[in-house]
């Protein structure tokens, strides 16, 4: 038998293995086999999840009340566990057991329902990742200063109103995003992801013992049923805030951008839908539970003086040490989680450069730079290294234009949730299971779908209002905390 005879008949036997389901080692898409399991895929959601939005929570909690803010973040819960189900079933094109795979959220719209559709989801989930660059430069800014500030009040003994510009701490934190983003790809921060995944539990579980025990120690649930009372602010500043608070909670529980991709470690059988959806059903109720937790007991501590940030706005000032540890937590897990959500962002420009500019060398060429250590030798790549400063310089002096920490979070909450929590996921689903067209299933879907379109619009009005209330009394680069 020739060669090319042998060859030919590998192929076929490994096409036939991969009809079949694969074999030992690899799986139908002649990948090495996957190995994730409910466990693992709960935990990436949980950790992707539980991060700066929990520290929002009590204030939102404060706009609402005692019966609205339980009652909407139930709802955002159950409409997360919801679309996530009708987007885990779009894993997989037509059959859910053996249909071709779909590797990225934006290869499942591209499967589902292509054409323009494809072009708005892409920059739908580029803005995002933008704003949440944004967003974790002042979170992280606010949190610098807040050790600082913690230490000035210990040592005064609260005498001295220590405001402290947060100017020069978003600078240090994009110095410090500028050196990380040099890391050549996803599958090389890794560790990194672990420890901001650390960081984060360590800062939500500070926040909510600092909360249940200002509550054992006072005795009492501050508080009301309605939220923060007219008169505390006016009608109209109740109204805009109770929206914002909208767009904040949606911040907290947003992540169907990466939920294809975590499905995608799935090992099957059973078919990777079935391991997504009770792998969500864990994650959600473990996050729900957490959330009630740090927003009920933030609320109960202050009530209509929760904070917008429950570890930063100086609700609480001892133990000052531990204050120091939370808000030095939160810094290092935003370092990681920055590089997280702006790596797919920087791969995508750069595959793009390289593909309209094939042989530019400043686009494709790569220098290898010795590291001392054994290491091996760093590949330098000059329109790598300028334009993800550039992307860091962009990001930091945004945030320094507009550092406000509250808005900027419910902005990111109210744009992303709709089209990418749910109207992309209904819309999918109905394509892939074929639903008819005026159906008691489609009907309801798109009721679904519009609601969360007005809380959406909602959240973003709040949020813009906010804004444009903080701007009347702000000044460029000037602001202290």
């Amino acid at each position: 038998m020739s060669e090319k005879s042998a060859s030919n008949n590998l192929s076929m036997e490994v096409s036939m293995k991969a009809a079949q389901g694969g074999s030992k080692c690899f799986d139908d898409d002649g990948r090495l086999k996957r190995t994730g399991t409910v466990w693992t895929a709960s935990a990436h959601i949980i950790t992707a999840v539980i991060g700066s939005g929990v520290l929002s929570l009590a204030w939102a909690t404060a706009q609402l009340g005692w019966i609205a803010g339980p009652t909407v973040l139930f709802m955002f819960s159950f409409v997360t566990y919801y679309t996530s189900c009708l987007l885990a079933a779009c894993y997989r094109s037509g059959d859910s057991v053996t249909g071709k795979r779909n590797y990225t959220y934006m290869e499942a719209v591209q499967a589902n329902l292509g054409g323009f559709q494809v072009k708005i989801c892409g920059a739908i989930q580029y803005m995002n990742l933008f704003g949440v660059a944004v967003g974790y430069t002042i979170a992280a800014s606010i949190s610098m200063t807040a050790v600082k500030r913690s230490n000035c009040f210990h040592d005064s003994d609260a005498k001295d109103p220590c405001e402290i510009s947060s100017t020069p701490y978003m600078i240090a934190f994009g110095a410090m995003e500028i050196l990380f983003s040099q890391i050549p790809d996803f599958d090389q921060i890794s560790w990194l992801s672990i420890v901001a995944a650390i960081m984060s539990f360590t800062y939500s579980s500070i926040g909510l013992a600092l909360g249940i025990s200002k509550v054992a120690e006072t005795g009492k649930f501050r508080g009301s049923l309605t939220g923060i009372s007219i008169g505390t602010v006016t009608q109209t500043q109740k109204i805009w805030r109770s929206f914002q608070a909208l767009g904040a909670i949606a911040f907290a529980y947003s992540y169907s951008l990466i939920l294809i991709e975590i499905q995608n470690t799935l090992k099957s059988p059973p078919s990777e839908s079935k391991t997504m959806k009770r792998a969500t059903l864990l994650s959600v109720v473990v996050t729900t539970v957490f959330y009630m937790l740090c927003g009920c007991f933030g609320y109960a501590a202050f009530g209509d003086l929760a904070p917008g940030n429950l570890l930063t706005g100086f609700g609480f000032y001892n133990p000052f040490w531990l204050l120091d540890i939370a808000n030095i937590a939160i810094v290092v897990h935003l370092v990681g989680a920055y590089q997280v959500y702006c790596q797919p962002l920087f791969a995508f420009v750069e595959k793009h450069a390289t593909r309209i500019f094939p042989n530019s060398d400043f686009i494709n060429k790569e220098f290898d730079i010795p590291l001392p250590g054994g290491f091996k030798p760093y590949k330098l790549n000059l329109f790598r290294l300028v334009w993800r400063t550039l992307f860091v310089i962009l990001t930091t002096i945004i945030s320094m234009l507009m550092p406000f920490f509250n808005d900027v979070v419910g902005i990111l909450g109210a744009f992303g949730f709709w089209p990418l929590t749910v109207y992309f996921p209904v819309e999918m689903y109905i394509v892939q299971k074929k639903i008819p067209k005026w159906s008691t299933r489609w009907i309801s879907l798109q009721i679904l779908s519009v609601a969360c379109l007005i809380i959406s619009i909602c959240a973003a009005a709040g949020s813009f209002a906010g804004v444009v209330t903080d701007l009347k009394v702000y000044r460029p680069f000037q602001t202290t905390y």
